[in-house]
């Protein structure tokens, strides 16, 4: 059964990710999350010391819940751990989370001074490892120069694109994913079929590091959480 308590702290979040999305990082106050739960403002720092550290929370569970969803596709379908399957799911996946698609886009206007909190330094390590073990293994091409700027910058496109001009809104994502995928698979997967019984290692291996990062997000975000006191 759930403590009252945890319960307690999703209500505050869900409340802190409603107005970070209406109202941005700057002018979201203690006061108004704590008003839209229907609770006072010490309630509220009973869980999280400071506004940042609760938009931190905030932030991680959005990253546990969206990686959470990526490894149960692996978890399904070894397979879809291939750069083009993984990566055009990753943006569908995203694309409906408003905060995670903020996020990903860099919305100084949303997440102002926050935009610096966005858990890079373990994603970045999470992509190195999938970059070496995807060559290691032969799932990618091994002569794209710069492989992580290729990878990188043919992606973000798909997540940006929409900010810089509005003339591709209209195209449906599932269609936008269907593009990403086909550009990933064609521009650096090799030729032909992979071999399954390395997309089963693979599989294997970075869905024990995404199982990791999704465990160090959960223990993150109530880290100041009543319910983790001792005894």
């Amino acid at each position: 059964m759930s403590h009252p308590n945890r319960e307690r702290a999703d209500r505050i979040l869900d409340a802190a990710g409603e107005l970070l999305l209406r109202m941005g990082y700057r002018k979201v106050a203690i006061d108004d999350i704590a008003r839209a739960v229907g609770i006072g403002k010490g309630t509220v720092y009973l869980h999280w010391r400071n506004k940042e550290l609760l938009f931190q929370a905030l932030m991680m569970r959005e990253s546990a819940d969206t990686t959470g969803e990526v490894l149960a596709g692996i978890r399904a379908d070894p397979a879809m751990i291939l750069p083009h399957r993984m990566i055009s799911a990753s943006f569908l996946i995203t694309h409906r989370r408003p905060l995670m698609t903020a996020m990903l886009r860099g919305n100084a206007e949303i997440f102002g001074a926050l935009g610096d909190l966005a858990l890079r330094e373990q994603q970045d390590e999470l992509r190195t490892q999938f970059e070496a073990t995807m060559l290691r293994h032969g799932l990618v091409r091994s002569d794209v120069p710069n492989l992580t700027y290729a990878l990188n910058a043919s992606t973000l496109g798909f997540y940006v694109g929409n900010t810089l001009s509005d003339e591709f809104e209209d195209i449906p994502p599932e269609e936008k994913a269907e593009v990403l995928a086909y550009l990933i698979r064609t521009a650096f997967e090799p030729p032909g079929d992979p071999d399954p019984r390395a997309v089963a290692e693979v599989a294997a291996e970075l869905g024990a590091a995404l199982e990791e990062l999704v465990s160090s997000y959960r223990q993150g975000i109530y880290a100041h959480d009543p319910t983790r006191a001792p005894g």
